[in-house]
């Protein structure tokens, strides 16, 4: 990351490239902001969905990405991953020249994506997930070697819209990749379980499933709004001899902790894979 640039993070504009999820996402929450419309350009190369976004947004739409990028000072990238250098190649000579690109795809190094655009060009990789479709995200930054803290603190601001944001360094992302950017699936696949769970003990699917989730979405708001650790919230729930520790002690007994740990290292090679 440098501290110097020619001229100031500009986001009067900015274009997202790809409207899928994480692009609506982004869109919905930068608008709620107060933002007007027609300072965001979305590109789709369906017409439904171009329709679709200009209806429900009221922001302009465009199949071309190059002229999407055109006047706009911030570029997030947000198609999949085997789409994205392909994407900045066609794009780049087209760019602002002190526009700041955000990569919002998993596995890209700065080394691919800064190697797919003009040289100095600022480059911001990000890892979402999908909880930013509620505005409850997590999206964890690395600065490329010509990103200025005026780009970072920018493009961590227009960010907040959708949910957390952390800076770490880009020999974390892979961690970052087990720990937030995939765990939104480790934890659907434990609620199905426990619903799947009620089901067994003779609960209709409609009430297991209201239950799980509901304890679900509670224990996920008292992790993040408590201020208490997991282990002391865990310790509450659990009186002495009780039912709680009872179903405790079978999960621990049956590996849960080291089945987390396998996962979370299976995620993190599969996402370096990925990388390389």
């Amino acid at each position: 990351m440098t501290d110097a640039k020619n001229s100031t993070f500009d986001a009067t504009n900015i274009a997202v490239l790809g409207g899928g999820q994480i692009g609506e996402a982004l869109i919905a929450g930068v608008l709620a902001g107060g933002r007007d419309p027609q300072t965001l350009t979305v590109t789709n190369r369906s017409v439904e969905k171009q329709n679709y976004f200009a209806d429900t947004y009221g922001v302009p739409t465009t199949a071309d990405n190059t002229a999407a990028v055109k006047g706009a000072g911030v570029v997030f990238a947000c198609v999949k991953p085997y789409a994205i250098e392909d994407l900045l190649r066609e794009v780049g000579e087209h760019l602002e020249p002190n526009a700041v690109v955000v990569s919002m795809a998993a596995g890209l190094t700065l080394t691919a994506l800064e190697g797919a655009l003009p040289a100095d060009t600022a480059v911001v990789r990000v890892m979402p997930n999908t909880p930013m479709l509620v505005g409850a995200g997590m999206n964890a930054c690395v600065p490329g070697t010509a990103a200025s803290q005026e780009d970072m603190d920018g493009v961590a601001e227009l960010l907040g819209a959708v949910g957390d944001v952390v800076v770490v360094a880009e020999k974390d992302m892979d961690a970052v990749t087990a720990l937030s950017g995939s765990s939104p699936a480790y934890f659907f696949l434990v609620t199905e379980a426990l619903i799947d769970a009620g089901v067994n003990l003779g609960l209709t699917r409609d009430v297991a499933q209201q239950l799980a989730t509901s304890a679900a979405a509670g224990a996920g708001a008292m992790l993040k709004d408590s201020g208490k650790d997991p282990v002391t919230l865990r310790a509450n729930v659990s009186s002495p001899g009780g039912t709680t520790v009872a179903a405790l002690r079978e999960l621990e007994e049956s590996g849960i902790r080291g089945a987390f740990f396998r996962a979370a290292q299976a995620c993190a090679d599969r996402s370096r894979e990925l990388g390389d």
